[in-house]
């Protein structure tokens, strides 16, 4: 008897999707989440000085720098900072976190270029936060594909939310696979947070309409020892630009457009629908 045979089977798959979508939806809205952003500022040689963070930033080859203001102070690694404090060079994908206050300001680099994004509890994108609308969970979006690693991970290159910045990711494999005994599908994955996972971005004949048209995100458990993977596509999740411009998430590679209706996991989001 499969889960979708069971009323049973029915309500804990559902009573899981719901605590795993309030649980993602805790993360976002932390204090010092992406709702929280309030700024993207891209640093320069030549110093600057923005409205929601303290001291003047800049950059070069030795990496990040601030100077701060007499009276103004960040705390770096639990450690006081005052007048001026040289964070370095910051990895690609890497980031330190400052605190100032009750905010935090984030270091980062992506695309090759070193940025700051404040990050304030108080910001309405986050205390007007009311969850994320989805798709009801459907077993039928639970769907077994077969993961083929390549023989070399391969870089791509994809785009990004902000327009001119690229990102670059190794592809250690692609699953293919199919819904309800459709057409055959694939997806170029990515490694995922957990070693041997997998994450894989993608659009669908959703994107625009009901679901956020850059890109939506979905994890994938390790592969099994004949490489079989579960796709569980209620649980494909939007990233932080579908809520924020301060964002700078990757999109998709091209051939991760799938053509069919993923009508499964979140929705286009509250903050991004238009004004009637």
């Amino acid at each position: 008897m499969t889960v979708q045979d069971s009323p049973t089977g029915i309500e804990t798959f559902a009573a899981a999707w719901e605590a795993w979508h309030r649980q993602k939806d805790s993360a976002l809205a932390h204090e010092h989440g992406f709702l929280a952003v309030t700024g993207l500022h891209w640093l320069a040689p030549d110093p600057q000085r923005f409205p929601d963070a303290p001291g003047t930033w800049s950059t070069g080859h030795d990496g990040v720098t601030v100077v701060l203001d007499e009276g103004e102070e960040l705390v770096v690694d639990g450690t006081a900072v005052r007048g001026r404090h040289r964070f370095g060079v910051i990895p690609e994908r890497g980031g330190v976190n400052a605190v100032w206050g009750d905010a935090v300001i984030e270091i980062a680099k992506r695309g090759g270029l070193d940025l700051i994004r404040p990050r304030h509890p108080e910001h309405p994108l986050r205390t007007e936060f009311t969850g994320t609308p989805a798709y009801a969970p459907d077993p039928r979006w639970v769907v077994t594909g077969t993961y083929t690693p390549f023989p070399q991970p391969r870089p791509i290159t994809v785009g990004a939310a902000v327009e001119g910045l690229q990102h670059v990711y190794d592809a250690p494999g692609r699953i293919r696979f199919r819904i309800d005994d459709g057409q055959a599908l694939g997806l170029t994955a990515f490694n995922g947070h957990a070693p041997g996972s997998l994450m894989v971005l993608f659009t669908d004949a959703t994107s625009g309409v009901t679901t956020y048209a850059a890109s939506r995100a979905l994890q994938v458990e390790a592969p099994g020892s004949d490489g079989t993977v579960v796709l569980d596509f209620n649980r494909a999740t939007n990233l932080p630009c579908a809520y924020t411009d301060f964002a700078t998430c990757p999109l998709p590679p091209a051939e991760n457009r799938l053509p069919v209706a993923i009508e499964a996991g979140e929705k286009l989001p509250h903050e991004r629908r238009p004004i009637a």
